[in-house]
C-alpha cells in the first residue's frame, strides 16, 4: 500500500505525478532557454517543434527551412527548436556558419549522432565518430579518397555504367515509362560495391541481389527504423548504451561483416590487389603507404571492425545519396529541355574530341555537367542540414550567450539554399548560378551539401564523379522526358532524413 487502500487508485497518482514532473521539466527547459536569450517558434508538449515530423506531416528539411526564414524574418543570427525537451541551436548567419563549422571548429567536433562501438562496432564509422577517435580515423582516410585515387576508381564506375545503358535501351524498344530512381540506384549499388568491396553486385540485372536487398535495408524507413530514431532523439548515450541500443541493423551488420572479412582474407592469402577502396582500407591496415607518391610506409593502421564499419558507411551513403541527385537531375533536365539539350550538346561535344572514350579528363572538361549538377544539390541537397555537437561551452560572437556543452547545433542547408539573398529567382532551375562569375558574387558557406569545413563529407570527389558518369550515359544516349501520368510539380517525400521525392516518378526516355 502507498497512497491509498486501492492498487490501481496508487498506480493512477503515481502515473499523474510523473506526467506532472514531465509537464513541469518542459516547462522549465522552454523557459530557461527562452530566459537565455535563444528566441525560436513557439514550442508544445509533447513534440515541442517536431510534431509534423513525428506525424509524417512534413520533411525535416523543410521544416528547419521555415526556421531559417523565422530567424531571418525577426533578424537573428541564431534560434532555437525543440526535439521533444531536448534543444537545438539552428544557425542562420552565414558568419556564424563559419564559426561553427569551421573556426571554432574544436567546439564542435561531432555531428551528435548515436554510436555504440562496444555492442555495435560497425556504427563507430568516419561519420558518427567525435573528438579525437574521429581524428584518428579520418586522417588514415583521407589519403584514399584523393585525385589520384578518383582516377584509379573510374574506370571501374565507367564500367558499370555500361548495364545502365542497356537497360535503358531495352526500355526505349519496347516503348515503356520508366522508374529512373530504381535503376540508377542499382548503377550506384553496383559502383560502390565494385569499388568499395571488388564485387561483381549485379543489381542492375538481378534486383534480388543481396547487395542490393541489405543496401535497401540499411536505408529502409519503416516503423522500427523510425522507434529507433526516436530513442536515438529523445535518451542521453548512456542511457541507450545501457539498454545495449544498436543502431545498425543486426542483418546488415552480419551481411558486411562477412563480405569484408572474407574479401580480405582471400586479398591477403592469394596477393590480390585490385584498384578499389578495400585495397586501400588494406593498404592502411598492413601499415603499407596510400599516399599518391607511395613513397613512405604509414604509420597508421586500421583493425578489421574499423575497416568493416568504414566499408559499411561509404557503401550505403554513397549509393542513395547519388542515385538521389541524379534522379533530381533527371526531373529538372526533363521538365527544362532547353538546358538539356545544351548539357547534352558539351557532353557529346567532348566525348567526341576524346575519340567517344569517357575519361577522368573527359568529365573535368564538361564545365555545364559540373554545374548542373551544383544546381541540382543547391535545389536537392540530399542531406538538407549539417549537424555538431557542442563539445565544450562555447559563447557565440559577439555576444554573452552561451552554447553549453552537449547541446546540438543544426545549420539548416536547404534554407540557406533557398535564401533569394544568395540566389535570386530560387525556385527557378539554373545551372549558371554556378559560373566561376557568379559563384565569386556570393558569399562563403552559401552552398553547403557537403557540408563544410574539418567534417567536409570525405566521399565528395567520389560521389560527385559517380553522379556525373550517371548522367553522361543517360544523356548522351537518351532523351529524357515526364511521362504524362507524372504529375508534376514533383512534392518532396514527408519521410527520411535525405531529401527525395513524394510517390512513383516515371519518365520516358527517346533514342538520341
Amino acid at each position: 500500500m502507498f497512497f491509498t487502500d486501492s492498487i490501481l487508485y496508487d498506480f493512477i497518482a503515481i502515473v499523474i505525478a510523473l506526467l506532472a514532473g514531465l509537464i513541469a521539466y518542459y516547462k522549465w527547459t522552454f523557459a530557461y532557454w527562452k530566459q537565455n536569450g535563444f528566441e525560436g517558434p513557439e514550442p508544445s508538449i509533447p513534440f515541442g517543434n517536431v510534431g509534423d515530423l513525428i506525424l509524417g506531416k512534413r520533411h525535416l528539411g523543410e521544416m528547419w527551412k521555415d526556421v531559417y526564414f523565422y530567424a531571418e524574418e525577426k533578424g537573428l543570427r541564431y534560434s532555437i527548436v525543440f526535439f521533444f525537451w531536448r534543444p537545438s541551436i539552428i544557425i542562420v548567419d552565414l558568419e556564424l556558419i563559419k564559426s561553427i563549422v569551421q573556426t571554432d571548429f574544436a567546439h564542435f567536433w561531432g555531428h551528435g549522432s548515436f554510436m555504440n562501438e562496444k555492442d555495435d562496432p560497425l556504427s563507430a564509422n568516419v561519420f558518427h565518430l567525435e573528438g579525437p577517435r574521429w581524428k584518428s580515423v579520418r586522417v588514415k582516410l583521407t589519403p584514399t579518397f584523393t585525385s589520384g585515387k578518383m582516377k584509379m576508381m573510374f574506370q571501374t564506375l565507367v564500367d558499370c555504367a555500361k548495364p545502365l545503358k542497356d537497360i535503358l535501351d531495352g526500355y526505349c524498344n519496347e516503348n515503356k515509362e520508366i522508374e529512373l530512381k530504381e535503376y540508377l540506384a542499382r548503377f550506384t549499388t553496383d559502383a560502390i560495391g565494385s569499388c568499395a568491396f571488388g564485387l561483381d553486385c549485379n543489381s542492375l540485372k538481378n534486383p534480388d541481389s543481396e547487395f542490393r536487398k541489405y543496401g535497401l535495408r540499411a536505408v529502409k524507413i519503416d516503423l522500427k527504423h523510425t522507434l529507433k530514431r526516436m530513442l536515438q532523439i529523445v535518451f542521453p548515450p548512456s542511457v541507450l548504451r545501457f539498454i545495449k541500443h544498436c543502431p545498425t541493423d543486426p542483418q546488415v551488420a552480419k551481411f558486411f561483416n562477412k563480405i569484408v572479412r572474407d574479401t580480405v582474407d582471400y586479398r591477403e592469402k592469394n596477393n590480390v590487389r585490385r584498384k578499389d577502396f578495400m585495397d586501400l582500407l588494406i593498404q592502411i591496415k598492413n601499415k603499407r603507404s596510400v599516399g599518391d607518391d607511395d613513397s613512405d610506409a604509414s604509420k597508421e593502421t586500421l583493425t578489421m571492425d574499423e575497416i568493416t564499419a568504414q566499408s559499411l558507411i561509404f557503401f550505403v551513403a554513397g549509393f542513395e545519396t547519388s542515385s538521389t541527385t541524379m534522379h533530381c537531375a533527371a526531373y529538372e533536365l526533363a521538365m527544362n529541355p532547353d538546358i538539356q539539350d545544351r548539357l547534352r550538346e558539351e557532353i557529346i561535344e567532348v566525348l567526341e574530341k576524346y575519340n567517344n572514350v569517357l575519361t577522368y579528363d573527359a568529365v573535368a572538361e564538361m564545365k555545364y555537367l559540373d554545374r548542373t549538377v551544383s544546381e541540382t544539390l543547391r535545389k536537392y541537397p540530399a542531406l538538407p542540414l549539417i549537424f555538431r555537437k557542442c563539445s565544450k561551452d562555447y559563447i557565440i560572437p559577439g555576444t554573452d550567450k552561451v552554447i553549453t556543452k552537449g547541446s546540438s547545433v543544426m545549420v539548416p542547408v536547404l534554407g540557406v539554399h533557398y535564401d533569394p539573398d544568395y540566389y535570386p529567382d530560387l525556385d527557378k532551375f539554373d545551372p549558371d548560378r554556378f559560373t566561376e562569375e557568379n559563384k565569386a558574387k556570393r558569399p562563403g558557406f552559401t552552398w553547403l551539401p557537403f557540408g563544410e569545413g574539418p567534417r567536409i563529407c570525405i566521399g565528395m570527389r567520389f560521389g560527385l564523379m559517380q553522379t556525373k558518369i550517371g548522367l553522361i550515359t543517360l544523356l548522351s544516349n537518351f532523351r529524357v522526358s515526364m511521362n504524362k501520368e507524372t504529375k508534376t510539380p514533383l512534392k518532396l517525400s514527408k519521410h527520411g532524413v535525405l531529401i527525395s521525392f513524394e510517390g512513383k516518378v516515371l519518365f520516358d526516355l527517346q533514342k538520341i
